[in-house]
Parts: structure tokens; C-alpha cells; sequence
């Protein structure tokens, strides 16, 4: 099974390379796949490279629901 994630671009980087964050973990990926990517925008991350740009509301509610699996039977 594969898992892919929407990240916030904080910073685009020389060569299709943005910096993103996660939860206050930041990363560095090749956003070749997609265009015209910008500080703010919201992406989806499979293993590093940017599949495709999401909404931010679609990104926050998809990361609210990988917290409330995380939490699992604790929530």
C-alpha cells in the first residue's frame, strides 16, 4: 500500500525543488511533476516528489483525518 500526503511549500528551491512542511517538519522535494508551484501552495507528497497541487481546505481536512488514525483507540 502506498501513502501520499499533502505538505505545505514554505520555500521553491532552484532545479524543481521546493522546501515543504509537515507538523513543523520540514523536507526537501522535487516538485518536477508540478507546475507552477508557490510558497503557501499545498501539495501531495509520495516518497519526495510532489504528485500533484491539492486545495487547502481538501489538505487540512485529509491531514485531520491522519491525525485522528494516529490516535487510534486513544482518540
Amino acid at each position: 500500500m502506498c501513502l501520499a500526503i499533502p505538505v505545505q511549500v514554505k520555500e521553491v528551491l532552484p532545479d524543481n525543488m521546493a522546501k515543504v512542511t509537515l507538523d513543523g517538519v520540514s523536507k526537501v522535494i522535487s516538485t518536477a511533476l508540478v507546475d507552477d508551484v508557490k510558497p503557501g501552495d499545498y501539495l501531495v507528497l509520495h516518497v519526495g516528489y510532489a504528485l500533484a497541487k491539492i486545495d487547502p481546505e481538501e489538505a487540512e481536512r485529509t491531514l485531520e483525518l491522519l491525525r485522528q488514525a494516529a490516535l487510534g483507540d486513544a482518540a
